[in-house]
């Protein structure tokens, strides 16, 4: 370790408890803040590309009933997902022999469900990323409040005061501050990156979902 990185460190072991329970806190949620990152770039990478793929093969002229066949289980998410919601709430009423607007508008309203499950997914952890980003300044801010009033309170016990006396506690405090920054600013980064790719992939899923119930109005007419 280099010369700087001792000094931080030896500013953190020797700090007051109230300042290193912050420290730890800020720490903590710096972490679970760069977990929830990793893994949430690889679901919406996936939640991509998966959907990008589903709709290259549907478009491509596969008859419905086989593809149905082809994703119709119990891993089936995304488009895929809406897309079995539909069509077996619409072959459901077909088979019923209730085949009809109300069979497409029935159909519709199990996309709709399936989407907004789908997206409640996709959404998950993203409120997480929301709170540490917004409330990470603040702990480190209280830290730096307790570090400077217990550098001042320290100054009561002395006939004279010097910034010897009052620098160890004032650097405790500033690392507080910087450490409530180091978590919040990538949490609030990823939160908006995050919350755009999750509203460009609902307009994907909303869009399929009106264009698969055209087609299904247009097999009634037929």
């Amino acid at each position: 370790m280099n010369d700087s990185g001792q000094f931080y460190l030896d500013i953190i072991v020797s700090a007051s408890l109230p300042v290193k329970v912050v420290m730890i806190i800020l720490i903590l949620a710096s972490v679970w803040s760069w977990l929830i990152i990793f893994s949430k770039g690889k679901i919406l990478a996936k939640a991509q590309k998966t959907g990008k793929k589903f709709e290259e093969h549907f478009w491509s002229g596969v008859d419905l009933n086989k593809l149905y066949q082809q994703v119709n289980n119990n891993k089936s998410t995304g488009i895929a997902r809406i897309f079995t919601a539909g069509f077996s709430e619409f072959q459901r009423k077909k088979n019923s022999g209730q085949i009809s607007i109300n069979s497409v508008e029935s159909a519709d309203r199990a996309m709709r469900v399936a989407l907004s499950r789908e997206i409640e997914k996709l959404e998950a952890q993203l409120p997480t990323l929301a709170t540490i980003g917004s409330t990470s300044p603040y702990i480190g801010l209280f830290g730096t409040v307790i570090g400077i009033m217990l550098s001042f309170h320290a100054l009561s016990d002395v006939t004279q005061a010097t910034i010897a006396l009052v620098a160890p506690g004032i650097s405790e405090a500033l690392i507080a501050t910087a450490m409530g920054l180091f978590a919040a600013i990538p949490a609030v980064i990823f939160y908006n990156r995050y919350s755009d790719k999750v509203e460009r992939i609902y307009s994907q899923y909303d869009a399929f979902k009106d264009e698969f119930s055209a087609i299904l109005h247009r097999q009634i007419g037929d």
